[in-house]
């Protein structure tokens, strides 16, 4: 390879922003530009020389446009080769120019159908002739350089002017990986859009790609390297940290990241005013109350240790009042669907503290899959939006729970869902008192859980236990009923458990002699 000194160029986008500063650039340099509809209406209208594609190929467009680059003489200047006789001779016999700089962005296919509109719009706004070209010019990169991306354009202008009208080999290199990057992509967007229309969740052939949206300085730890890559397609739509714009704040790392993605799927959980806090991707605290204000007070109590550089998500508009609590503690991320105007002024008086702001909630109903890599592989499910209402409960106990402790009760179970599993949690007035979290052995997770609820009550100067009244949650069943017993020595009054383990007649009749009252769910929530 060696550098090529550009003398012709197809310019063609969607995208058209400075695309006739790029036009002016080329032209000043006596470079023949060739265009298209639309592109070729705003060079012209620059004042820029331009010859329509349909002269060269002496040939109109039809069908609406949708035939129009497909030919031989836009192909061949494409692929010829340069340095071989017979594909010189070809082009000479036939009439091809050689095209050295294609400039091509696509059919804004998932603008379209992130718009709303119907199969037959979503349809024509897939591109072919685009795509046929920016593949011909990357797999002929040797003499042909391909742009697909108007953030290009500065860095194709300073090398032009650097080495005299000439793009050298890798610079030409690296912009054909970004081509073929870029049609992947726009393949994958639209395969799984006609996939979902379908109702296929798991095709045969899987296609995923994504945008890079920042390079991480690190990844979990300093010595692993990351990056933060935003879903295209209809995967990428969800509301949540890929979505939201950073109002304030340090760059988000890794591990910020991933624990505000497990805080903020967690408060959507909830219709009430919700407040979640979040320490190393488990909840330390959450609550619902009236206001966002009262929840914070009672999501911060639970453990207020674990807090202390957690990550705080809200499912309403932020407010100066709320704001105003959280910055008396240290927090690393504040995550809501909106933050007020005067609630961001409050926020900006801790400079490092992130800040984002989504727009919107994720509706906690299942849609959209979650994704884990192993070994040569990747394990895709779709999200846990199961939901257990009153009327799935199923009551074991002679003693039936009463409205307060069925209420607290389908909250725990909600919470749950968000704590690494062996997962138990209490909870008393919509509010945790103590979560007990990953642990190999379930009653291990229920003791860790009463422990750090005294350890929060003491410091607190409380003399009651907080799981005295309190229930408890259990994410899958209790295999013994040591767990129970456990749990009923701390004081809780009613418990809720998936149910199905081949000694429930043990657990519920340790429920029966306690006095407690207890619900099956019929359901579990494995968080690995």
């Amino acid at each position: 390879m060696s550098d090529t000194v550009i003398q012709r160029a197809l310019l063609s986008v969607s995208d058209k922003r400075g695309l006739v500063e790029f036009a002016s650039f080329l032209s000043a340099r006596g470079v023949e530009i060739l265009s298209t509809g639309g592109s070729a209406k705003a060079i012209r209208e620059a004042g820029l020389p331009v010859t329509e594609v349909a002269e060269t190929t002496e040939f109109p467009e039809i069908m609406d446009g949708r035939v129009k680059t497909l030919h031989p003489r836009i192909h061949g200047g494409l692929l010829g080769r340069r340095d071989h006789s017979d594909d010189r001779a070809a082009m000479a016999e036939h009439g091809i120019p050689a095209i050295d700089l294609l400039v091509v962005n696509l059919y804004p296919f998932e603008q379209t159908v992130a718009g709303g509109a119907d199969r037959a719009a979503c349809i024509e706004k897939i591109d072919i002739g685009g795509p046929a070209m920016v593949r011909a010019a990357a797999k002929n990169h040797a003499f042909v350089t391909v742009v697909v991306n108007p953030d290009d354009y500065d860095g194709v202008m300073a090398e032009m002017r650097a080495n005299d009208g000439a793009l050298g080999e890798h610079f030409r290199r690296r912009l054909a990986a970004d081509a073929y990057a870029h049609t992947a992509a726009y393949d994958a967007a639209v395969a799984e859009w006609m996939q979902a229309q379908e109702g296929v969740t798991f095709p045969r052939e899987l296609s995923i790609a994504g945008r890079r949206k920042q390079t991480l300085r690190y990844g979990e730890n300093p010595h692993q390297d990351a990056a933060f890559y935003q879903l295209a397609g209809q995967q990428g739509d969800r509301p949540g940290v890929a979505t939201a714009t950073q109002l304030q704040g340090k760059e988000l790392s890794y591990n910020n990241l991933n624990d505000t993605d497990a805080a903020f799927e967690a408060v959507a959980e909830f219709d009430d005013p919700a407040v979640v806090i979040v320490k190393h991707a488990n909840p330390c605290g959450v609550a619902v109350a009236g206001g966002l204000s009262d929840a914070y007070d009672k999501a911060l109590a639970c453990d207020p240790v674990s807090a202390f550089g957690g990550i705080i998500a809200v499912n309403r508009t932020l407010d100066a009042a709320t704001a105003e609590k959280i910055t008396e503690l240290f927090a690393e991320v504040v995550i809501a669907p909106v933050v007020a105007a005067e609630a961001r002024s409050v926020l900006a008086t801790k400079k490092n503290l992130r800040v984002l702001e989504t727009g919107g909630m994720p509706v906690a109903d299942g849609s959209g899959l979650t994704a884990r890599t192993l070994s040569g592989g990747l394990l895709l499910q779709t999200r846990d939006g199961g939901v257990v209402t009153e009327g799935d409960l199923s009551p074991v106990t002679a003693r039936r729970p009463s409205a307060q402790e069925l209420a607290d009760l389908l909250f725990a179970f909600r919470v749950c869902k968000h704590v690494k599993s062996n997962a138990i949690v209490y909870a008393k007035n919509g509010a945790t008192v103590g979560i007990g979290a990953g642990q190999m052995s379930r009653v291990d997770s229920a003791r860790i859980a009463v422990r750090k609820s005294a350890d929060a009550a003491e410091a607190a100067g409380e003399t009651t236990p907080r799981t005295q009244g309190a229930v408890v949650a259990s994410d899958a069943f209790f295999p013994f009923a040591d767990g129970l017993i456990s749990a009923a020595e701390a004081g809780v009054t009613a418990v809720i458990q998936p149910g199905g383990s081949k000694r429930d007649d043990e657990v519920v009749a340790a429920a029966d002699a306690r006095g407690l009252a207890m619900v099956f769910t019929g359901m579990r929530h494995f968080r690995h």
